[in-house]
């Protein structure tokens, strides 16, 4: 089967079958952490953060596996599910430690739904979650902090060096002990005059794709590591971890590979996750027809930095 039973821009309607999706495309989505295969040198780095208690600050390119570490570690540590904090340009420290609906909780007393009860308004963020005490580590995700406002990472600084916080809502309330949720969960968690102190530092890993500086003492408190540029041999084994190649197709995707390397040393921007969508593309059972290969290789392998 080719991909010319699917659109072909003649407006008549039909009923279509799409196949199986790539697999890092099926939902729901799945960590594919037990394909991640770390380059030489990560895992010491990891281990280097765990026993010093530190985050882990991975730098390297879009879609060389840095946010598959978190995964692997916490499923090979029994860490439970990581969370995960993706920043953007308006994250805040607040937004990853609590969020706090004070209009929800004014129009609910204005409704008279509820009392002076301030726990259903709340809720802890990601760090927030990762920073409650537990006899093990949370794992946590803080994903591509370069993309952050200027001061993000100056403002993480002393919740990272203190692992505690303050809910000024809560320290300011009048009882002293209040239930509220953690992220992406609904379990209750007993907070005390509005303070949360951690027992034992989470594992955090935070991601970065190079396209910023971080301040000294941000640095300093964080173990780096910056993944490795890909080869031949370990994009071949990317390949081979994520899709079954026949022999078939075995010359044509390794000229891909070398290709995608030739490309990466000449100094294109392009992604491993690009690479992988290429390789699906050329070997699927819904490969487009010959003719049009190069066409579509060249549509899923655009570089990054281009328009």
């Amino acid at each position: 089967m080719t991909w010319n039973p699917f659109y072909v821009g003649d407006g008549t309607p039909k009923d279509v079958d799409l196949g199986e999706p790539p697999p890092w495309r099926a939902f729901p989505r799945h960590s594919p952490h037990e394909l991640f295969r770390p380059p030489p040198g990560l895992v010491e780095a990891v281990n280097a953060a765990l026993v010093l208690r530190r985050p882990l600050l991975l730098t390297g390119a879009p879609g060389s596996g840095k946010s598959s570490v978190i995964g692997q570690v916490a499923a090979e540590l029994k860490l439970g599910e990581p969370l995960r904090w993706h920043i953007t340009s308006r994250s805040t420290l607040v937004d990853a430690l609590y969020r706090y609906d004070a209009l929800g909780r004014i129009h609910a007393h204005r409704m008279g739904a509820t009392g002076d009860d301030i726990a259903p308004f709340l809720r802890l963020g990601p760090l927030g979650t990762a920073l409650l005490p537990a006899k093990h580590p949370r794992a946590l995700l803080i994903d591509e902090i370069d993309k952050s406002d200027f001061d993000l990472p100056s403002d993480l600084l002393d919740v990272l060096e203190r692992g505690e916080f303050e809910i000024p809502e809560l320290a300011r309330h009048h009882a002293d002990d209040v239930g509220i949720r953690e992220w992406g969960g609904d379990g209750l968690h007993t907070i005390v005059k509005g303070r949360i102190r951690c027992e034992t530092f989470p594992f955090i890993v935070l991601t970065s794709n190079g396209e910023r500086d971080f301040p000294a003492a941000f640095l300093r408190r964080c173990v780096r590591f910056t993944m490795p540029a890909p080869t031949t041999a370990s994009l071949r084994g990317i390949v081979a971890a994520h899709l079954e190649i026949t022999q078939e197709h075995s010359a044509s995707v390794d000229a891909l590979v070398a290709g995608f390397v030739e490309r990466l040393a000449a100094g294109e921007s392009l992604a491993v996750d690009q690479l992988l969508n290429a390789v699906h593309v050329l070997t699927g059972a819904q490969a487009p027809a010959p003719e049009s290969v190069q066409e579509v290789l060249d549509l899923v392998l655009r570089e990054l930095s281009r328009v």
